[in-house]
């Protein structure tokens, strides 16, 4: 029967646990894309109030927006990139004056442009 030193099991559990913070590092670091999945019915949902000019529901589909964007930062702000967040901040921000004016062209070059900064999200 072989025994083991107290040194060496000291030494795999080091290990184990380096290993194991390292692979939940990665995991937050990659789950970007898994969270950004909740907000494309949201931006869907503004668009098409935007195109048939409903300022009413455009309005609410806006406060959909930017609250669902406000409780989903927090959980990927550290696996994407902080200017991705602050390029659609400021689309929100813009979006928000453009409703407010119920200037549709303006409203909708901003929801684009949201829409593509968050496709380039986690890329």
């Amino acid at each position: 029967m072989v025994t083991f030193k107290g040194g060496f099991m000291k030494k795999i559990i080091y290990y184990i646990c380096i290993v194991t913070v390292l692979i939940f590092f990665a995991l937050v670091m990659n789950s970007g894309s898994y969270f950004k999945k909740s907000m494309s019915d949201d931006f869907n949902a503004l668009n098409r109030d935007l195109n048939s000019a409903d300022w009413d529901k455009a309005e609410n589909s806006f406060k959909e927006l930017s609250d669902s964007w406000k409780d989903l930062v927090p959980r990927i702000q550290f696996s994407v990139e902080k200017d991705e967040i602050n390029a659609i901040n400021v689309n929100i921000s813009r979006m928000d004056a453009y409703i407010q004016l119920r200037d549709k062209n303006e409203a909708m070059a901003e929801l684009s442009e949201a829409v593509e900064h968050w496709n380039n999200v986690n890329k």
